[in-house]
């Protein structure tokens, strides 16, 4: 996708969203497709290639408010800073490599999100609505895996 009909594309999602559409939610958008899992330097640093002036401050503003309103997602694994994603309203999971720290994407187990149905034993959860579930699986990748062999 070009970035001209990726920005048409997101500022449609902002005004789905009642976010007004400005420069700097544009460019958030922009990076956090482009870039999975990236991390708020990572978006900061993308964006201010595009938008010079942009204050970090702005960025955080922008991370939160299109998270509140679900158009991004973050997620932090266990002893790792805050990570944006784009793939929302899925339920999809995270594997993340114990070594070097890579995150990728792995599908909800089977059928439809069955982790949203916890165990018929487990009456902390009665009276709760659940919408989603986070599971992060953890290992080594690849790369890692034979790189300590």
């Amino acid at each position: 996708m070009d970035h001209v009909s990726s920005s048409a594309s997101n500022a449609d999602r902002l005004r789905m969203a009642d976010l007004r559409v400005t420069r700097p939610r544009l460019a958030v958008l922009d990076v956090v497709h482009a870039n999975p899992h990236a991390d708020t330097d990572t978006i900061f640093n993308a964006v201010r290639d595009g938008l010079p002036d942009v204050s970090r401050q702005a960025v955080y503003d922008v991370l939160s408010a299109l998270t509140a309103v679900g158009l991004v997602r973050r997620i932090q694994p266990l002893g790792m800073v805050a990570r944006y994603e784009a793939r929302v309203g899925d339920n999809h999971h995270h594997v993340v490599c114990r070594a070097c720290g890579v995150i990728a994407d792995v599908d909800c187990a089977v059928g439809e999100a069955p982790c949203l149905t916890p165990s018929d034993d487990n009456h902390v959860l009665e009276g709760f609505v659940l919408d989603e579930a986070e599971v992060i699986y953890w290992g080594m990748c690849p790369d890692c895996s034979t790189a300590d062999s």
